[in-house]
């Protein structure tokens, strides 16, 4: 089997996997055996979320990646999240189950583009959030994630111009809370962006003992009817924390699957998207990983994120800048 033509074009390894084979077993056998470990995002199916080593959000994977004491990290995200492992990383190998588990927001902001578009802005700070490609981040000062976002624009004088991308709705909220304008580029991240206040009205007149709880990259129209607005470790950890029981989720349902093993006597909805066929608005690139993309994933140890070592020298000032103040 030719790997690298096989993940060309598909974007993982395609092997036949014995169908009575435990995979969650074989996957924390082979992690013992390489010294690896599972890094996923809550957004994942929720059988790889089991399996991990760690869940978390962009913040959490990205302190985990550079504190790591692993040869390899399997990385359960999109592309961009992986990306990030390798530069906090640069000697372990890290491997993506899925090569083509893209971020259509990151995809919003070309390098070249943004580039040019920083020429008209010479006296300004460069803030962008961690769903952007190494080459944004290697253009940036700073990034930020959205459980850091407004720490990090406090952390700036208040007379300090700054850019904000690529997702204006995050941008937007933390002008408001921080009394800041910060020139945004304009994206959205097309999950959060999609959900429907229309719809949210309607399960709030339903559900009036439910509470809201918004991702920031949400719309205004929806934060402007959340009861709590966080990142999306501070959803989960606020639905683990407080005594109400049930709640209206608006950001990826990927979530609902630590909340049910945390609380499974509390009710989650998740939000529609604006779609009234849909039930769900999901992020189908966190979804394009199995576990027997992570199983052959490790077993070949490939599909690998490479970058060039001068695009990771600069791309990890902006993100250690991040964590140092986080």
């Amino acid at each position: 089997m030719d790997n690298n033509k096989e993940i060309e074009k598909k974007g993982f390894i395609e092997s036949p996997i014995d169908k009575n084979l435990d995979l969650a077993f074989e996957i924390r056998k082979m992690c013992k055996e390489k010294n690896a470990i599972v890094l996923a995002h809550y957004y994942v199916d929720g059988e790889i979320q089991d399996v991990a080593d760690y869940v978390g959000d962009s913040l959490g994977l990205s302190q985990q990646a550079a504190s790591t004491k692993a040869d390899i990290i399997a990385f359960a995200g999109v592309h961009f999240m992986a990306e990030t492992a390798k530069v906090l990383s640069p000697e372990r190998k890290i491997l993506i189950p899925d090569l083509f588990s893209g971020c259509p927001m990151a995809d919003s902001m070309p390098a070249e583009i943004f580039e040019e578009f920083l020429k008209d802005y010479p006296d300004h700070i460069v803030v962008t959030y961690v769903n952007t490609t190494a080459e944004i981040k290697a253009l940036s000062d700073i990034t930020c994630t959205s459980s850091n976002a407004k720490k990090i624009i406090e952390s700036l004088p208040k007379d300090q111009k700054i850019i904000f991308g690529p997702d204006k709705n995050l941008g937007s909220y933390i002008n408001e809370i921080t009394g800041r304008n910060m020139v945004l580029w304009d994206g959205v991240c097309s999950v959060h962006d999609n959900f429907s206040a229309e719809r949210l009205k309607t399960l709030k007149n339903d559900n009036p003992d439910a509470k809201v709880l918004a991702h920031p990259e949400c719309n205004k129209e929806v934060l402007l009817l959340a009861d709590m607005i966080g990142s999306t470790a501070g959803i989960l950890n606020y639905t683990k924390n407080t005594d109400y029981q049930k709640f209206i989720i608006a950001t990826e349902p990927g979530i609902l699957h630590k909340m049910k093993k945390a609380n499974p006597e509390k009710i989650y909805i998740p939000l529609p998207p604006k779609n009234p066929r849909m039930e769900m608005s999901i992020c189908r690139n966190m979804k394009k990983h199995s576990m027997a993309k992570l199983y052959n994933a490790l077993k070949y140890e490939l599909p690998e994120v490479l970058m060039s070592e001068e695009l990771m020298e600069k791309a990890k000032r902006p993100i250690e800048r991040m964590l140092k103040i986080s």
